[in-house]
């Protein structure tokens, strides 16, 4: 068996879900978490100095998440679905590995036919109000993905794993997999772009990379 990882936002979807539950909450938290968000993703500050804080922003409530889960379907990346056919048709494991909240990406990852995600649960009171987020999710924390790599790779016992991601946390599994695919449709960070083993603008660049073509 073959795993391919595939981070979510700015990859699979075109929006940052972080984002856009902030700019529900209107133009000065949506600036805030914008800005927090880019200084994690390129790697200018620890994701976890900024994980919590921007939630105690941005205090997400059930129907904003509900909402965001809609917009990562409507913005999904235009060669999502044939190229993850492809994958699997070629005996490829998909997982998604995200920073990202669970309930908001897994509308998404039903989308894409994706049965396993890997990201951070968010809790709600009874009435939807935000209560919180699990904080012992690997992803809330720099070296969370390789953590969670680790753990999959022990787990699916594969043959080979490529993962494939826009962010500086993406890149940070890299010894933990065959090869790290660069994805800069969306975002082309310096440091992933110089550092990556390929990089790719497209999704449907990656099955002939790999020999999944």
């Amino acid at each position: 068996m073959q795993l391919i990882i595939f981070d979510c936002d700015s990859t699979l979807s075109a929006i940052e879900g972080i984002d856009e539950l902030a700019r529900v909450r209107g133009p000065e938290t949506f600036a805030e978490t914008e800005a927090l968000t880019n200084a994690a993703m390129n790697g200018d500050v620890a994701i976890d100095e900024i994980f919590a804080r921007r939630l105690d922003i941005i205090q997400p409530d059930l129907a904003t998440c509900e909402h965001v889960a809609q917009l990562y379907i409507d913005h999904i990346e235009p060669t999502a679905v044939a190229t993850l056919d492809k994958l699997r048709a070629a005996g490829w494991h998909i997982v998604i590995v995200s920073g990202g909240f669970t309930q908001v990406i897994k509308p998404l990852a039903n989308y894409l036919g994706v049965s396993r995600v890997e990201a951070v649960p968010l809790h709600f009171n009874p009435d939807g109000s935000y209560a919180g987020f699990d904080t012992s999710a690997p992803p809330t924390r720099n070296g969370g993905k390789p953590e969670i790599i680790a753990r999959l790779k022990a787990e699916l016992k594969p043959s080979r794993v490529v993962m494939v991601g826009d962010g500086v946390s993406d890149l940070e599994a890299q010894n933990e997999v065959d090869t790290f695919i660069g994805f800069g449709r969306y975002a082309k960070r310096k440091r992933v772009v110089a550092e990556a083993d390929h990089f790719v603008t497209s999704l449907d660049e990656i099955p002939a990379i790999i020999g999944a073509s």
